[in-house]
């Protein structure tokens, strides 16, 4: 521990500074899902109200670009492309998936599936786009294509779907509190990991490719060793069911969010807090920037009566005071 302590206490200090939060109003109702395009030029945020709004990076603020619109129902979620800065995918409750270039501003390909999307996820090598909707569905597409290449039935309810970051597994978080690891494309089992008591909600894997976390209804993210598939540390500041977490660029930051009012921020290889930043409502959406030390986020709308301040902003943290 002692070797980290010096490291610990510089990103302490870091975030004692670069602790400003600013809001941008895209939308006109809640922000579901914000993600960072692989070059850390745009961040992207998709919204109940049927809409993608891209955003440009420029120094220590967001321009909104353009809206993207077509969706015929909430955008759930939505991922970009790992390699390629300007492809994003979408997933939306009007059983549809949607590819779309920033280049030419707009929607390049539409892709019919059979249920209400819920969840999507782009293979880090940029081949195949995987859909997951309300009936434990994932559908598998060829990214060039756009063509469905493969469906596979689950008898669980799945929460979270995610490629390890060499494309060759397929991972699952359920309902029972354990994570599938599928062999891919062939997608056969390799692994059941029995990894909360609770519902496993999210899984996140760390760039650097040493770790993948996982977060659950019980309040604890579980950080695993992706070669042994052995729990290296739990987190435990949480009270609520944990929404979403999100590894920094360097693999040394987890950020974790749920109902509580803070979102945490742990120094991974001890589980040390580095920062927490307040939050008025529960955060379902965070996402670091792939270069920097930013993290995008979405808060629930605040109550019905406040509802015209919160309603479709997403906020980045990170920045220095004006």
């Amino acid at each position: 521990m002692k070797k980290f302590q010096k490291k610990i206490e510089e990103l302490q200090n870091y975030f004692q500074y670069h602790n400003k939060a600013k809001e941008y109003l895209g939308h006109s109702s809640k922000v579901h899902s914000v993600g960072w395009s692989c070059d850390g030029k745009r961040l992207a945020s998709g919204s109940f109200d049927k809409s993608v709004c891209i955003y440009t990076l420029d120094r220590e603020r967001l321009n909104k670009e353009i809206t993207f619109k077509g969706h015929g129902g909430s955008v759930d979620q939505l991922c970009w492309h790992q390699t390629h800065p300007d492809l994003l995918s979408t997933a939306s409750g009007d059983k549809s998936v949607r590819i779309w270039d920033t280049r030419v501003q707009k929607c390049v390909a539409t892709i019919n599936t059979k249920g209400e999307n819920i969840n999507i996820t782009w293979s880090p090598n940029g081949s195949a786009i995987a859909v997951g909707n309300k009936e434990d569905l994932v559908t598998f597409i060829d990214a060039r294509t756009h063509k469905i290449e493969a469906e596979e039935q689950f008898h669980f309810e799945v929460n979270e779907i995610s490629w390890n970051n060499t494309s060759d597994l397929f991972f699952l978080t359920n309902g029972q509190g354990c994570v599938h690891i599928l062999s891919y494309p062939e997608l056969k089992r390799q692994h059941i990991l029995k990894a909360h008591p609770g519902t496993c909600i999210c899984i996140e894997f760390d760039p650097t490719g040493k770790y993948f976390a996982t977060g659950s209804a019980d309040a604890l993210v579980s950080l695993w060793d992706i070669n042994e598939l052995a729990c290296q540390r739990v987190f435990t500041r949480m009270d609520w069911p944990v929404r979403t977490i999100s590894f920094s660029h360097d693999g040394q930051l987890l950020a974790s969010a749920s109902e509580d009012l803070i979102i945490d921020i742990s120094f991974v290889e001890t589980g040390d807090k580095i920062a927490d930043i307040s939050v008025e409502a529960a955060t379902f959406t965070v996402a670091w920037h792939p270069s920097t030390y930013l993290l995008a986020y979405a808060c629930d709308d605040k109550d019905t009566y406040d509802r015209k301040r919160d309603a479709g902003s997403l906020k980045v943290w990170g920045f220095p005071p004006d």
